[in-house]
């Protein structure tokens, strides 16, 4: 049975480490391209934090609308509560389901 031999790849550079100012060199590059990347996640943690100071700033605009709709809401639909109106509650578990009626222009249903 034949075998093919496979060259033996080496880790490093086969004349050795860089001597003097191509170590300096090839180290200096390093440094650069390692604050440029720096730089760039500084940008992009800037950026992320705006957009989470817009958004949070919404957020709570938008909470705001919510609770003011809720108020009109609320004001405009007059809850009347009336067991009579409606079927007997139900009995779950030994609570009592409260019965509510809503009246609206005429119409009326219970909310369990």
């Amino acid at each position: 049975m034949m075998c093919e031999v496979m060259p033996t790849i080496s880790e490093g550079d086969p004349l050795g480490p860089p001597q003097g100012s191509e170590a300096d060199a090839d180290f200096e590059q390093l440094m650069v391209n390692m604050l440029d990347e720096r730089d760039k996640l500084l940008d992009t943690l800037r950026e992320t934090r705006e957009t989470l100071a817009v958004t949070q700033s919404r957020l709570q605009e938008t909470l705001r609308e919510r609770d003011q709709l809720q108020r009109q809401l609320n004001s405009a639909l007059p809850q009347v509560r009336a067991s009579r109106a409606c079927p007997e509650p139900h009995h779950t578990g030994g609570l009592d389901v409260g019965v509510q009626l809503v009246a609206l222009g005429g119409l009326a249903w219970c909310d369990w």
